[in-house]
């Protein structure tokens, strides 16, 4: 069977040509990158919450905490960063 030549030319042929299609992208737009990554680990980690605190919270509740959780984290990744490499800012 084979492949449409569409989809040949858009889908990487293996896996450092992906790496690279990632970095350029990343390059060109890091911001919508990075809340996409961060909505990705949201993905795993909300169900996580919602189960650990049963009925307690609603689903958006769940996804809000985790979320909130994932933005605190970073900040604090950032604010060690800055505070021991601040010549890099």
């Amino acid at each position: 069977m084979k492949r449409n030549n569409l989809l040949n030319d858009i889908l990487p042929r293996d896996f450092q040509e992906a790496i690279e299609l990632a970095q350029m992208v990343r390059s060109r737009h890091p911001i919508p990158v990075q809340i996409f990554l961060v909505m990705c680990i949201n993905l795993i980690l909300a169900p996580a919450v919602y189960a650990a605190v049963g009925d307690d919270f609603t689903k958006k509740s769940a996804w809000a905490l985790s979320l909130l959780g994932l933005v605190t984290v970073g900040l604090a990744i950032y604010l060690c960063v800055v505070i021991f490499q601040p010549e890099r800012f």
